[in-house]
């Protein structure tokens, strides 16, 4: 641990605590019902697999976090009914394949009001919807509900998180009022929330940053510098831009926590799942072996097809984004594809060309 004792930052002295139920027993899920939990919130944990459920019960652990101490007042379950029964909040904290089953179950028992707040980073291939839009969907099917939806996402390895180390990130949401809400919440002297209004920017950062982490880890493994992991990740932030632009996002939120601050950690640090895979893929395993390898879900594979997808549609240029994909899907050699990129006709960094 660190020296910084978790302390509730929300300014708001007659705030009470929540009641918040958490949708998935991950690393992320974990970290933050541990984190909640410290707080003084009332925080229940769902996961479907019983099995995992009993062993966080008995040992207080999640096994990718051995470190860190599970609270004896967090409680689990494997009732989707009881975690969603009566919350103020509940976070879904499944990874971004899983979110609309998980949506779907949990619709019919989601009473109107209650904050759904997402912390999975991806989009829906098909639909092209962000995980937000994919919960609003499930909603939808089941009827009329009238709850606000908030993405919190940014620079956030739930490995720092389950040891208090500072960390930043932002709740976005439409509604001003519900993203301070959140902030209020979640905010305390480790992790400090900004506000953002800008829900489909931040999300879109999230889902995007992953693929160009994937990048970034296939040229170390081809053992490439510094060099070119800075050239991608800021050629790769031009891209997300790019594309978040074109769709009407906010362009400073990409040079924000959610966009740059993501895509710096995402690509650089052995924490990331993304940056791992993509080291093996350049050392010369196939992309399966490599996902087979990490033994988690590796979110920049899933955001392919929905980031080229929507690539197409806007009419953008991400050749980074191809050629990830170029090497995911069709089996093209990584040495092959990087040569492409740095034989690409001429540019200029300004569109204006000057």
């Amino acid at each position: 641990m660190t020296d910084i004792s978790i302390k509730n930052l929300s300014g708001n002295a007659d705030l009470p605590c929540a009641s918040i139920g958490v949708l998935g027993a991950g690393t992320w899920g974990m970290a933050l019902a541990r984190m909640l939990t410290n707080l003084g919130h009332q925080v229940t944990v769902w996961s479907a697999l019983p099995e995992e459920i009993a062993a966080l019960r008995a040992t207080r652990r999640q096994v990718n976090l051995p470190y860190m101490v599970i609270p004896e007042a967090t409680g689990f379950t494997t009732e989707i009914a009881e975690v969603c029964r009566d919350r103020d909040v509940l976070l879904f904290a499944v990874p971004s394949v899983y979110v609309r089953a998980t949506a779907r179950a949990a619709a019919p028992f989601i009473r109107d009001g209650q904050i759904l707040v997402d912390v999975a980073k991806g989009m829906e291939p098909g639909t092209l919807l962000t995980m937000t839009q994919v919960i609003r969907s499930e909603l939808d099917a089941h009827g009329p509900h009238d709850n606000p939806l908030v993405a919190l996402s940014g620079p956030t390895h739930a490995e720092e998180v389950a040891r208090d180390l500072p960390t930043t990130i932002v709740s976005a949401c439409p509604d001003p009022d519900v993203a301070r809400r959140v902030q209020d919440i979640f905010m305390n002297s480790c992790l400090r929330v900004y506000t953002n209004t800008d829900i489909e920017g931040v999300e879109l950062c999230g889902a995007v940053k992953n693929i160009i982490a994937l990048a970034a880890g296939i040229s170390t493994g081809l053992g490439y510098g510094d060099n070119a992991r800075a050239a991608l990740i800021t050629r790769g932030m031009a891209e997300i831009t790019r594309l978040g632009t074109a769709m009407g996002c906010k362009e400073r939120t990409f040079f924000g926590l959610a966009g740059m601050g993501d895509l710096i950690v995402t690509a650089t640090s052995q924490h990331s799942r993304n940056n791992r895979c993509g080291q093996l893929i350049g050392e010369g395993l196939a992309p399966e072996a490599a996902i087979a390898r990490i033994g988690m879900v590796v979110e920049g594979i899933n955001a392919l097809d929905a980031t080229m997808q929507l690539a197409r549609r806007y009419d953008v240029e991400m050749p980074i984004t191809e050629a990830v994909d170029q090497i995911v899907h069709h089996g093209k050699n990584p040495r092959d594809v990087v040569y492409a990129l740095m034989t690409r006709e001429k540019a200029s960094e300004n569109p204006s060309g000057q």
